[in-house]
């Protein structure tokens, strides 16, 4: 049987986009937890974008209405915060759209979804391989985000 505190678990381990997108995409609350309290014990470049992502995944799973309020608007204002400090960082971006394309009407969180849409689609060449596989496999599903908009090399 192996024994494992939290903290030194988590300092054991790295932050995996790969991993980050498998979870964001099918993840439960307990994976996406252990994926903040990952982020958050680590030194990852962006991290209050990427745990803002989580909660409001995380709001989407809970059941009861005052805390799915409380986790979304939780993430959104560190989503927000994470956009206003590196607006160039297609992956926020992204994050924020995939984010709002689905958010419920009255939450009033899509206005932004036809410039994000635009702004991945211009950067989408310069992101990393992992972030393009996370952006191309979304895109087969989505409303506003088309695989034929991506010029794949």
């Amino acid at each position: 049987m192996l024994f494992c505190l939290p903290a030194v678990c988590f300092a054991q381990q790295q932050f995996e986009k790969a991993d980050f997108y498998r979870i964001m995409d099918k993840g439960d609350v307990k994976a996406i937890d252990g994926e903040i309290a990952l982020i958050k014990a680590s030194d990852v470049k962006g991290k209050v974008g990427y745990t803002g992502a989580l909660l409001m995944k995380e709001a989407d799973l809970v059941k009861r209405p005052k805390r799915k309020l409380d986790l979304f608007l939780a993430g959104r204002k560190l989503l927000e915060t994470a956009l206003l400090t590196d607006y160039e960082n297609t992956e926020f971006h992204f994050l924020r759209l995939t984010v709002e394309e689905h958010a419920p009407r009255i939450v009033r969180y899509h206005s932004d979804i036809e410039r994000d849409r635009s702004f991945i689609v211009a950067k989408f060449k310069d992101t990393s391989p992992v972030v393009q596989k996370a952006i191309l496999d979304y895109s087969r599903e989505s409303k506003v985000l088309h695989t034929e908009d991506l010029q794949v090399q």
